[in-house]
């Protein structure tokens, strides 16, 4: 059962790198003034900033995730943006993600957890590279 322990932290890397990594590049890339403008009308300070930390910790956290190097951190990152976006944006829309709610982010959550305390796994770039994981 081993081979479908690690098969199981390979899989939920690789899903959850791609959606983090994906949308990451539509900040970086796409401009950051929507995610600017929404941290601005939630009263964050130093929005622009704030932005820019969020999709860089969102396309690396998602590139971390897929080649499997410092998964823990980056899905401990990754659940902190996911807790301030649950509770600062979507808490008020309700559970539902087709309102709005954050539904959607309670899932991540867990998986992102299940990373976190599970590990990489051995088909990864930290295990073979530093062989342990981190």
């Amino acid at each position: 059962m081993k081979c479908c322990k690690e098969t199981g932290a390979l899989v939920l890397r690789l899903f959850f790198g791609v959606f983090f990594l994906s949308f990451g590049a539509m900040k970086l890339f796409g401009g950051l003034e929507a995610t600017t403008g929404m941290f601005t009308e939630l009263g964050f300070p130093a929005a622009s900033f704030l932005a820019l930390v969020v999709a860089l910790v969102e396309f690396l956290g998602g590139l971390a995730l897929i080649l499997g190097f410092f998964t823990r951190w980056f899905a401990l990152l990754l659940t902190v943006v996911m807790l301030v976006a649950a509770f600062t944006v979507h808490w008020k829309n309700g559970w539902h993600f087709m309102n709005g709610g954050w539904s959607m982010h309670f899932a991540l959550i867990g998986g992102l957890l299940s990373l976190f305390f599970s590990g990489s796994g051995k088909c990864s770039l930290e295990q073979s590279l530093l062989g342990k994981e981190y």
